[in-house]
């Protein structure tokens, strides 16, 4: 079966899933880190594993779980229970997280810990079905970077509303609710998501490639030995490891370094809300100048735009403001085209071969992903104890020097050499519009011979 254009109702229903993803990436490294250091009184260091450790757990799990959804035969569809069953089970985990006691410190720690630990498993069975689905809804090359647009505007959305708000909703409230609050805030943003793209997917035809045989570490091998994906997979994985390290860093810069606790919605809402407006100008570029093209130019305006900002933190807050808004262009950018990218990666696997591993793909890339994200805020720790910064369970303690410019240099300068890295792969990235309509052609050729 061949798929094509996908109806606007397709595009939208899939981005819903977004909510849930949005959600559950961005707080935890926002503010989890800051609820270790200056509400539980966990040194830095050891803050920086508790956030990581759990996460980091995704990156055995997630190939697991998507070879699990490859191998499938639910009724209701290779993906799409999954989407409902973790989804719901990731929003309970979620509003856990931040409801157990804040001492002893052990005790408190542990709890963090297995929380934590169920929210990362939970959200495995979630996003790689979840992320898998766009190599079997359509085999168009353009239909997918305009599938990636719809989502990374929903995206944009969830990341802004849930980075947003949770911090005012923590500084509103008394030290008891504050964080308590933010849990259940952020469950019902994830329950949200996940019904809605539960829903929204009903009925969209999914194509299928045949069953992939032989072992899980079997199907790891082959997908480790496509060039383009892994090209491509580091490129996102470095990039993701400076993201992270960025929202990681925006509390520290807003309340310690600026001693300006507002400004971190400000520059939360600075680094988002770009998308909105030119994640449809992103669409458009790669349309028409190919998406490694518009991948290296929306990198560059992420890892530029963070250098330049370690000069502008120390020149206004309105200044900060704008190159934080340089880099949430090149953010929209850095999301949607990778995102884009990858199925396509996937589905010429499949079309050539006849064999389905969109799922052990997927799987591999949101372990990636999910490990990136999870080392950022264990980097920017590991700067922040370098530094010498101070624990306190009042978030008042007074800072070094030293530890001024750590919270400064991991929040722009570490970023900035990230995503320098990161383009010696991307510019070696060859897999484009041509191969992939060559690989859709031989397939219906073979499917369709000549009478």
């Amino acid at each position: 079966m061949s798929l094509t254009a996908l109806p606007p109702s397709a595009r939208r229903g899939y981005a819903l899933g977004s909510v849930a993803t949005g959600s559950f990436g961005t707080v935890p490294g926002l503010l989890l880190l800051p609820y270790l250091t200056d509400r539980l009184g966990i040194a830095a260091g050891v803050a920086g594993l508790i956030v990581f450790l759990p996460k980091a757990w995704d990156t055995i799990l997630n190939p697991v779980a998507g070879r699990i959804s490859d191998r499938s035969r639910n009724p209701g569809g290779r993906r799409r229970p999954f989407l409902l069953k973790a989804g719901v089970a990731l929003a309970v985990c979620f509003a856990l997280l931040f409801a157990g006691p804040t001492s002893p410190q052990g005790l408190a720690a542990t709890w963090v810990v297995v929380a934590f630990l169920a929210c990362a498993t939970a959200y495995a069975f979630f996003q790689v079905p979840y992320v898998a689905m766009p190599a079997e809804m359509t085999d168009d090359y353009d239909e997918r970077t305009r599938l990636m647009t719809w989502r990374v505007a929903i995206l944009a959305v969830a990341i802004l509303v849930s980075g947003g708000v949770s911090p005012a909703i923590r500084d509103a409230l008394p030290a008891d609710w504050d964080y308590r609050a933010v849990g259940v805030f952020v469950a019902l943003l994830i329950l949200g998501g996940a019904l809605g793209a539960w829903r929204g997917t009903r009925g969209i035809p999914m194509r299928t490639y045949g069953e992939a045989g032989g072992s899980l570490g079997e199907q790891l091998r082959i997908v480790a030995r496509a060039r383009s994906f892994r090209l491509l997979l580091v490129t996102f994985v470095v990039q993701a490891l400076a993201v992270g390290a960025m929202l990681a860093g925006v509390d520290y810069v807003a309340r310690v370094y600026l001693e300006a606790p507002g400004m971190s919605t400000a520059l939360f809402l600075a680094f988002v809300a770009p998308a909105l407006l030119v994640t449809p100008l992103w669409q458009r570029f790669g349309e028409h100048c190919g998406k490694r093209t518009g991948y290296l130019v929306a990198s560059g305006l992420l890892g530029g735009g963070a250098l330049v900002t370690l000069v502008t933190m120390r020149v206004s807050l309105v200044a900060l403001v704008v190159t934080t808004a340089v880099i949430g262009i090149g953010y929209a950018g850095a999301q949607m085209f990778p995102m884009a990218m990858l199925p396509d990666n996937a589905a010429v696997d499949g079309m050539r071969t006849g064999e389905n591993r969109v799922g052990v793909y997927t799987g591999v890339w949101t372990a990636g992903e999910t490990f990136g994200l999870a080392l950022g805020p264990l980097v920017y720790a590991a700067v922040l104890a370098l530094g010498g910064y101070v624990s306190s369970t009042d978030g008042l303690a007074d800072q070094p020097a030293s530890a001024l410019t750590a919270i400064a240099w991991g929040f722009a300068l570490v970023p900035a050499v990230l995503v320098a890295l990161s383009l010696i792969t991307l510019v070696r990235y060859r897999l484009d519009q041509a191969e992939v309509e060559a690989a859709v052609a031989a397939e219906r050729s073979v499917q369709q011979p000549p009478t």
